[in-house]
């Protein structure tokens, strides 16, 4: 798994895209020069492609002059994730780039875990049907695979939560919280190894999609029943 400084000295421009949070960012990291970010709070069908024109157009760029894209495929929210990942499947049809992909709260923790003191933690979001998405921070930094566990198996220990994240439901204990500034976070872990390669960008899913199998025998009784 590559680092974002990988990333960059191999590819030289890089659009990062994130709508994990209620805060539409992103970001213009190009070699030799400093990175530049934009913002907003509009809806993600908006505010990514109004994030990305102000980026380009003041840099006197085309998204064609990108080396490389790299979003935020989750945890956080689906319908910002999934939008960006539409536009950049449309992007690699116009302008065939590589796409590489990183989790919201591997990035939030490794941040967080620089910032303090040594000790272990879980950084957690709203994941619905009373669960909740865990990112484990070992004491030394390490990131254990993130899970997806019911409100009443949460982890014992610190808990913490990324700010402007959306949730449904309370916790069942205090969280404190913790940035999600990609302007502040990216530097300090540039060369952390939290970012991969995908091939179709998509948003994370801890469990594959559940089909049922349809049945007309179930429909025409149905019908029946209403006749």
């Amino acid at each position: 798994m590559p680092s974002l400084t990988q990333l960059l000295t191999s590819h030289d421009r890089l659009l990062v895209l994130d709508a994990a949070s209620m805060t539409v960012q992103a970001g213009l990291w190009r070699t030799g020069q400093s990175e530049r970010w934009c913002n907003c709070r509009e809806e993600a069908g908006s505010g990514i492609f109004t994030n990305t024109k102000s980026l380009l157009d003041e840099a006197g760029l085309r998204i064609s002059d990108i080396g490389a894209f790299v979003f935020c495929e989750g945890p956080g929210s689906m319908l910002g994730t999934r939008t960006i990942a539409m536009a950049l499947r449309t992007w690699q049809v116009l302008a065939p780039r590589p796409v590489y992909a990183y989790q919201s709260l591997a990035v939030a923790g490794q941040y967080l875990w620089t910032q303090s003191s040594p000790r272990a933690f879980t950084v957690v979001a709203d994941a619905r049907r009373d669960t909740w998405h865990c990112q484990p921070v070992a004491v030394d930094g390490h990131l254990p695979p993130l899970q997806r566990r019911p409100a009443s198996t949460l982890p014992d220990g610190d808990l913490v939560m990324p700010e402007n994240f959306r949730t449904w439901a309370a916790l069942p204990r205090p969280a404190r919280t913790c940035s999600y500034d990609l302007a502040r976070i990216f530097p300090v872990v540039a060369d952390r190894d939290i970012f991969h390669r995908v091939e179709l960008p998509d948003a994370y899913q801890p469990d594959a999609p559940a089909y049922r199998k349809w049945s007309a025998q179930i429909h025409s009784t149905l019908t029946a029943d209403k006749k």
